[in-house]
């Protein structure tokens, strides 16, 4: 999900920041707006091999028939679950009615709708809609942009059906797309728009980048399994990772431009200009470089179910939000 990216919010929950992924992706709701969806497109796009060995990693012990995808942006975890679960359908939650919009128009083309149910909704809210009793409930790059956490995490754990399967996908930062020499005449200038891109965005999103594990096992799960994907992709996908890197890099400069230097700030318009000499869409040398880690946490039998919110209904196997 990139940083934006705005990922716009707690609210919408998905995956990019920019992202997964411009406001930061923390409290300020706004519907995809700016490039966001195209920027979550891409990233399904030129991550779609890493986000299938995370499908294929998970330590399943039966197939999953009900899948639940919280903050599915516009489906980039939807379908890789479609595709690596043949028979299984899913409930994609998001809080972005053009995300979802998105997601429903690529599941007709992909001739998979009868097997794709949208749900708009706010996770940080106290009333969650039926989201049925789950054996796979998916999370990438959703969790951080919860005001709670650790309350999301026990509703997580008191909607996912016994035996059944959480994966947390987690991002380490904004992907990076330019040589450390790059550009020519300021060296090290992607470093430093990150950097002040974090800064901003650690006040509204204190756990992104967390470690979930000890987070998950509080809420009741046993974790099973931890992986780390390294991410270094070049070559293969030049035009869609140059239009990627554009759309990051500019819904970052609208959320730091205030923060930046003036030298700073004139050498990355000069990338973002599709007319430079020196921009983006002419750079030969392009790459993607990121890493993200999935945390695989069962939820163990019927007893064994930490309290969920005090406003809530009491929710088991059989009686769910």
């Amino acid at each position: 999900m990139l940083w934006t990216h705005t990922r716009p919010s707690v609210k919408s929950m998905n995956h990019t920041h920019t992202p997964h992924h411009g406001a930061p992706h923390g409290h300020h709701h706004e519907d995809a707006t700016d490039g966001q969806a195209e920027i979550l497109d891409l990233d399904a796009e030129v991550l779609a091999e890493h986000t299938a060995s995370i499908t294929a990693w998970l330590p399943l012990r039966t197939t999953p028939h009900h899948i639940v995808d919280l903050g599915c942006g516009t489906g980039a975890g939807t379908f890789a679950l479609l595709d690596r679960f043949p028979g299984a359908h899913v409930t994609a939650v998001d809080a972005s009615a053009e995300h979802l919009r998105r997601l429903r128009t690529k599941a007709r083309a992909r001739g998979v709708q009868e097997r794709v149910r949208t749900v708009r909704a706010d996770l940080d809210e106290a009333a969650w809609p039926d989201l049925g009793s789950p054996d796979l409930i998916w999370a990438s790059a959703s969790m951080h942009h919860m005001a709670r956490p650790d309350r999301t995490l026990r509703d997580v754990h008191g909607v996912l059906a016994p035996g059944g399967l959480f994966a947390v996908v987690e991002l380490a930062g904004h992907p990076r797309f330019l040589p450390e020499n790059a550009p020519d005449d300021r060296p090290g200038l992607e470093e430093r728009v990150h950097a002040a891109a974090d800064r901003r965005q650690a006040a509204h999103m204190p756990h992104r980048g967390a470690d979930w594990g000890p987070m998950l096992t509080a809420a009741g799960f046993t974790v099973e399994g931890e992986r780390t994907i390294t991410v270094h992709l070049e070559g293969s996908r030049g035009e869609a990772i140059g239009r990627y890197a554009t759309g990051v890099l500019r819904r970052i400069r609208s959320a730091t431009a205030d923060m930046l230097s003036p030298e700073d700030l004139t050498a990355l318009d000069r990338l973002l200009d599709p007319g430079s000499p020196h921009g983006i869409a002419r750079r030969d040398d392009l790459t993607v470089r990121t890493e993200r880690t999935v945390w695989a946490a069962r939820r163990d039998g019927v007893g064994h179910r930490p309290s969920g919110r005090a406003s809530g209904p009491t929710r088991s196997a059989t009686s769910r939000r």
